[in-house]
């Protein structure tokens, strides 16, 4: 079995997607690539374990926004955030 490029070439992409998704939900309504974010919330969902999406998504948020309030994060994406 190959361990593709990096070793974690899965997790890689699945933050990246994640991140990326985050980012672009902070851009005005108008700039937002709505069909391009559709498609990576797809590749973010079929690419994470079940019902992982939230939480890749609210670790995200919180690397973005470090000074944001990670409980606060983390109940935005109905999670309960176990790290603060």
């Amino acid at each position: 079995m190959s361990k593709g490029i990096t070793g974690h070439d899965e997790w890689v992409v699945t933050e990246s997607l994640a991140t990326a998704l985050i980012a672009l939900e902070q851009l005005e309504a108008k700039h937002q690539p709505v069909r391009h974010m559709d498609d990576i919330r797809k590749l973010l969902v079929a690419g994470c374990q079940p019902g992982t999406v939230n939480l890749h998504l609210a670790q995200a948020k919180c690397r973005l926004f470090p000074a944001a309030d990670r409980a606060s994060i983390y109940r935005e994406y109905g999670l309960e955030d176990t790290e603060v």
